[in-house]
């Protein structure tokens, strides 16, 4: 089954996904920033990225405004050319934006991993997977340890 969703996303003209995620969009963009969702919209990437269906797994989804940041335009002094404020890149990939803002709204939950999950002329919305390490049901899987001690050993 995995193998076939994982296709239907890779391959999303072929398949209605196109639809049925604009019409989802629609409804998303109504909603708040960051939402706590039952089950996760792309399972097979979960699954890939070490997602359970088990107590303390929570997936969120997060909507980002897409562009790059927003600077003022400097109002004193002599004026620039460039004004300072083009070309801006952010050093955070969009991805890991999506993720510290979910982790700061659950701060008792670890950021297990996050994906891209559809983006729109106007936003971006990603899916991250959070991880609650004080549940006994967590503790007590090894598998679900080692990935929570790799992901905090990198930052």
């Amino acid at each position: 089954m995995y193998k076939y969703q994982t296709r239907s996303w890779a391959e999303k003209d072929e398949s209605n996904l196109i639809a049925l995620m604009r019409q989802r969009a629609i409804e998303w963009r109504k909603e708040s920033a960051i939402n706590r969702i039952d089950t996760p919209i792309r399972l097979s990437k979960a699954r890939s990225l070490g997602y359970k269906a088990k107590q303390g797994f929570v997936v969120i989804r997060v909507r980002l405004r897409r562009g790059g940041p927003r600077t003022k335009r400097p109002t004193s002094g002599r004026r620039q050319k460039r004004m300072g404020f083009k070309r801006r890149v952010s050093a955070k990939s969009m991805n890991r934006v999506a993720a510290d803002r979910a982790a700061n709204k659950f701060p008792n939950l670890k950021v297990l991993n996050s994906y891209w999950l559809w983006e729109d002329g106007k936003y971006k919305w990603f899916e991250v997977l959070l991880v609650d390490p004080n549940n006994p049901v967590i503790m007590s899987d090894p598998d679900v340890n080692r990935l929570i001690k790799k992901g905090n050993s990198d930052s």
